[in-house]
């Protein structure tokens, strides 16, 4: 998972996250007001401790049912016919359900993967442009997918910004490409 450092509108470094994190450390050891990281894929802000381990989490209680397979027990809601309907199926109401979440998993997978681009794209926005001009415009171009409008608008932020932005928006567009 790449990540990306920024010291104000300055890019710092992009990669891994060892490398990005000590370059972070190193920029405010030097005097850095502030430095932001963000994860490219999502486009979310990390915090990094400030160098002191963390403690280990505290051991979990055994779950019920069948954790080593990784089910996880859940209320469902439902009309009194869906339970109906659910209780005719093959392997019981849990394996239907298990089966019809896949089926639509499956189906709107490339539909899932372009709105979280379109999210890592909002997100590092906020972080790094929420201040700039044209932000809100840009944020409506997105939206809109009106892509030519977008770049214009980024184009006149600062080098940087505008390189990260325009790299994520670009990772966006092929997610939305038809397949």
């Amino acid at each position: 998972m790449p990540f990306t450092a920024f010291e104000g509108t300055r890019q710092l470094a992009s990669g891994d996250l060892t490398v990005v994190s000590e370059t972070a450390r190193q920029a405010l050891a030097r005097g850095a007001a502030r430095v932001l990281i963000l994860d490219d894929d999502t486009g979310a802000q990390l915090d990094l401790p400030a160098g002191a381990e963390t403690d280990s989490p505290a051991p979990e209680r055994p779950a019920r049912g069948r954790p080593k397979l990784g089910v996880v027990a859940r209320e469902v809601t439902l009309l009194p016919r869906h339970w109906e309907w659910l209780a005719t199926q093959p392997g019981g109401a849990s394996a239907a359900l298990r089966r019809l979440v896949e089926e639509a998993r499956r189906a709107s997978q490339h539909t899932d993967q372009a709105r979280e681009a379109q999210t890592a794209v909002y997100r590092a926005m906020s972080v790094l442009a929420g201040d700039l001009p044209g932000y809100e415009e840009a944020l409506r171009a997105l939206y809109a997918r009106n892509d030519s409008r977008f770049d214009d608008l980024i184009a006149d932020w600062p080098a940087d910004v505008g390189a990260y932005i325009g790299r994520l928006a670009a990772a966006e567009r092929q997610m939305r490409a038809p397949a």
